[in-house]
């Protein structure tokens, strides 16, 4: 599948979503989170569990015209209280993905870290944002752009892999990965180049599975056929590349927001590599911002 948009993705999640999927909000107690909450549960196939305070998410939904008792709603006293109750979800099966709600991004992932919450598997935890730039024809995701600060090359083929899975659980087809770098050359002065280079090895020799990765690729060359054909590129990745691996989190997210504010895309992403999808938005984003990410994480569970 290829999606031309988030409308798209999200018609097609509907349609291929053969049961409910539960999100649980942790620190439910925020308008914008429950705003959002309220919209996706018209969609029909995502439904919710509000750990938090109870009190005052009963509150913030009367704000809203809605009923808590329309709600499941589980107290939990503290920030931690919201964590461990909500990943007990998870495990206990009755909840396929989190959502953080009112809860500072620090408190929420060294708890979710604790052993007793069973959220690791082991692999790498990262982050894949998705991105609808007006200018080309279809969403490309771009990782990692917001958790892993300066990867090496074993946690570039981690945080490739995680992408991947994600994607192909979401109904895309094999992605076409491009490793990106300021250019295609390979040098030992530019380390990103090299990793780029091996991990366009391993991906042919089967060590990292169901895509198709090249690299290293500049953005241009990555984005643009014609870039491609006049740099003679015979690769069938740049022009129509699917996801995009930053060398580091600075690349990923300076690139991230120069295509939101100067080329007016709009992206959604979410977190994945633990037992269920995650969605991490920032405390102070709209309820359209959290929206798309749970629409993402709900297709990706």
């Amino acid at each position: 599948m290829i999606y031309s948009d988030f409308e798209h993705l999200l018609e097609q999640a509907r349609a291929r979503t053969d049961a409910e999927r539960t999100v649980a909000v942790v620190a439910a107690e925020d308008d914008h989170t429950l705003e959002a909450v309220i919209q996706t549960r018209d969609l029909g196939f995502i439904s919710s569990v509000l750990v938090g305070r109870g009190p005052r998410i009963e509150e913030e939904l009367k704000k809203l015209g809605q009923n808590p008792g329309d709600f499941h709603i589980v107290d939990a006293a503290t920030p931690e209280e919201a964590v461990f109750t909500a990943a007990d979800l998870v495990n206990a099966g009755r909840a396929d993905f989190l959502m953080k709600g009112l809860i500072e991004t620090p408190i929420l992932m060294k708890t979710l870290f604790n052993e007793r919450c069973n959220f690791r598997t082991g692999g790498l935890i990262s982050h894949v944002c998705f991105v609808k730039i007006p200018s080309y024809h279809k969403l490309v995701a771009i990782t990692d752009i917001a958790l892993n600060i300066a990867p090496d090359l074993e946690q570039k083929q981690l945080i490739l892999q995680n992408a991947v899975d994600a994607m192909l659980r979401m109904g895309f087809d094999e992605p076409l990965a491009a490793v990106l770098a300021a250019n295609e050359r390979v040098s030992p002065k530019m380390v990103e180049t090299v990793d780029a280079a091996e991990l366009k090895r391993r991906n042919q020799e089967g060590l990292i599975r169901n895509c198709v990765v090249e690299g290293p690729l500049s953005y241009d060359l990555a984005i643009s056929a014609k870039v491609a054909s006049v740099k003679g590129c015979d690769s069938p990745v740049p022009g129509n590349v699917d996801l995009m691996l930053a060398p580091n989190i600075s690349a990923g997210n300076i690139l991230l927001k120069a295509l939101v504010y100067s080329a007016g895309a709009h992206r959604a992403g979410i977190v994945v590599g633990g037992r269920v999808p995650m969605v991490l938005p920032s405390r102070a984003a709209v309820a359209e911002d959290k929206f798309l990410p749970m629409v993402l994480a709900a297709a990706a569970a």
